[in-house]
């Protein structure tokens, strides 16, 4: 893969990039964190790689920089801020995924082949269910051929949610497919997004199409 790493420490920056060509990637590695900007949106990478903590921008701003223009790129942030509270904030500002340093580079591989999977699955499929429609590769939404605007992780819980239609799928299936972590069983994180989809998809729909299965899970049907 063509990887673009942006992470001002020397050795931590020497170990990923050493270690990922080793593998057969190809690594361009960024120290600052404006010209990685510039050069994450301009030029086109498998993978962007990413620090939170960078000299000329703040990692959070670049991620969400970079995916108002690169809708399906993924990206992982790599930071030493390993709080709950801080993996949302990367997540909901377009991350696809979080690691926490130190890491093991074992860890990194795992987590960047699931993150090109999920990327090759769900590339260029589209799903209907009812007067509903999702499309990978244009990432639109549509019911009853009206178009709804969704965020990033709004439009990957929806997918994963329509890929696997009838099914229940539990709070810690959909943390692992949409966030990549298990998220802290105290939060309500992901009932929150759950319920954004709700308003967006079923509101205004005699037919609702997202149902709870108390102590289970949720699963999106026809019929409830």
């Amino acid at each position: 893969m063509n990887i673009l790493l942006i992470e001002d420490e020397p050795e931590v920056a020497h170990f990923i990039k050493t270690g990922l060509e080793e593998q057969g990637h190809t690594v361009t590695l960024m120290h600052d964190g404006k010209t990685g900007q510039a050069l994450a949106i301009e030029k086109d990478f498998d993978l962007l790689i990413l620090d939170i903590i960078l000299p000329g921008s703040n990692g959070l701003k670049i991620c969400s920089n970079v995916r108002e223009h690169k809708k399906n790129m993924p990206i992982l942030m790599l930071t030493a801020l390993g709080t709950i509270t801080d993996k949302v904030l990367g997540l909901e500002n377009g991350a696809d995924d979080y690691m926490t340093k130190p890491f093991h580079f074992d860890e990194l591989l795992a987590r960047i082949k699931a993150l090109t999977r999920r990327q090759t699955a769900s590339s260029g499929k589209t799903y209907k269910v009812a007067d509903l429609e999702l499309n990978s590769s244009t990432k639109t939404v549509s019911r009853n051929g009206k178009e709804i605007l969704l965020t990033t992780k709004e439009f990957v819980l929806l997918e994963v949610l329509m890929a696997n239609t009838n099914k229940v799928l539990s709070r810690k299936y959909i943390a692992e497919q949409v966030w990549g972590i298990n998220f802290d069983r105290g939060t309500n994180h992901i009932d929150v997004y759950i319920n954004y989809l709700r308003t967006k998809i079923d509101k205004n729909h005699s037919q609702k199409l997202i149902h709870t299965v108390i102590g289970m899970g949720y699963v999106l049907k026809e019929q409830a």
